[in-house]
């Protein structure tokens, strides 16, 4: 993340989880094969902008998504937001992927791919169009997300960074 922040209590949220991947591992010893699960599941309270991601890894697949729960609600961020949408277009970059977000106008719904739309859904955003550029692979296009979402700025924090008043923007 590009900016400090202060760390977020999961237990005062109402966090709703979604898994994005589940990917199957197999790390080949003497004996055989051995497999293993890596899950990467995006956390998130709708009501209060609130969003987080995390990965888990273990023998069985609940296992894995209840570790990536667990680091998931370490790292909670809270993203600005306008009514239903974002405040306005901004490019997230992370490696080689890239991600484009575009405000909205009401009624357009969540126009967005599989690791990008749960990360949206999650911080409460109904009205968004999006495009992933670049890696496909989802633990990127996450981390290329949650940049585009840190870079947001609200009216009121722009206005006073150029020395203005809010209605003079």
């Amino acid at each position: 993340m590009t900016m400090l922040m202060k760390k977020l209590d999961a237990n005062q949220y109402n966090l709703k989880d979604q898994v994005v991947s589940i990917n199957r591992v197999t790390k080949v010893v003497k004996g055989g094969k051995n497999m293993s699960f890596a899950a990467l599941v995006v956390v998130g309270d709708a009501a209060s902008g609130v969003v987080g991601y995390g990965s888990g890894k273990a023998k069985e697949v609940p296992m894995a998504i209840r570790k990536g729960i667990e680091s998931a609600k370490k790292n909670l961020v809270r993203v600005n937001l306008t009514a239903t949408t974002i405040p306005h277009q901004v490019l997230g970059r992370y490696g080689s992927g890239q991600v484009l977000l575009k405000p909205a106008p009401e009624g357009t719904g969540v126009i967005a791919g599989g690791a990008v739309r749960a990360v949206m859904t999650s911080v409460g955003v109904q009205n968004v169009l999006t495009k992933s550029l670049g890696s496909p692979n989802p633990h990127n296009v996450i981390k290329a997300t949650f940049d585009a979402l840190a870079q947001l700025r609200d009216r009121a924090e722009v206005a006073t960074a150029r020395g203005k008043q809010v209605e003079d923007l």
